[in-house]
């Protein structure tokens, strides 16, 4: 039977006030092509929260009531933040980017054309382009979502018969699916999709599809010897 690619396989839709972007999604990757004309159209810009400092905000940006921008941070619209929510110095928000309540973005992130669901954990030095962030999904330090193919060509999912299903995207990042953990320093390649629950040990370098409720192991080889004077 091939794998199901349903926004409702990896994402728990009553965790983000924006499912209205999944509306009619065969494939849970559409989405992301609707963010531009989305927050062009229901966006209405604000600012709820509490700076701390002086963070940069510029463009057409909602930020909602309880969330806390710290110094440092720079914000560029269109985005939308919800309440509740963690932009830690250093956070580096580009165009397109819709963010739930009780997200923490933290320092030396990026992320640009996302969308990451309530209560995810974005905390340290990782990037975040053109993705999915379930419910509660977290990344680890230095885990990185890596969305362009080094041919820049179209990047297409194996489809679980042998072949591949074109996405029609150039720039496609990951899915993570909801409580998904993605270790530290771990690499998942253009047009990942994890799985709800799943677990990649640190370091792992991911491509493809991996089920709900499944680890990556990731044993590195090690050899002790013994110090030369």
């Amino acid at each position: 039977m091939p794998p199901s690619f349903t926004p409702e396989t990896f994402l728990d839709l009553q965790h983000t006030d924006h499912r209205m972007l999944f509306e009619n999604s065969s494939h849970v990757w559409n989405a992301l092509a609707q963010i531009p004309s989305y927050l062009q159209f229901r966006l209405k810009p604000g600012i709820y929260g509490r700076m701390v400092g002086k963070p940069f905000i510029s463009g057409a940006v909602f930020i909602g009531r309880g969330t806390v921008i710290e110094h440092g941070a720079m914000i560029k619209g269109p985005a939308w933040i919800g309440e509740g929510c963690e932009i830690r110095n250093g956070c580096y928000i580009r165009e397109n980017v819709i963010v739930g309540s009780g997200c923490v973005l933290g320092n030396s992130c990026e992320f640009k054309n996302s969308i990451i669901f309530d209560e995810a954990q974005v905390p340290h030095f990782n990037y975040v382009g053109d993705s999915i962030l379930g419910f509660r999904a977290h990344l680890g330090a230095g885990a990185i979502l890596s969305n362009v193919r080094l041919d820049h060509s179209e990047i297409v999912i194996p489809n679980g018969d042998g072949g591949f299903l074109p996405t029609g995207l150039r720039k496609f990042g990951a899915i993570v699916g909801d409580r998904a953990e993605i270790g530290c320093n771990s690499v998942l390649n253009p047009g990942s999709l994890i799985g709800k629950n799943s677990v990649l040990y640190p370091g792992t370098q991911w491509r493809g599809v991996l089920p709900a409720n499944s680890v990556v192991k990731t044993a590195q080889p090690q050899q002790i010897v013994a110090l030369r004077s």
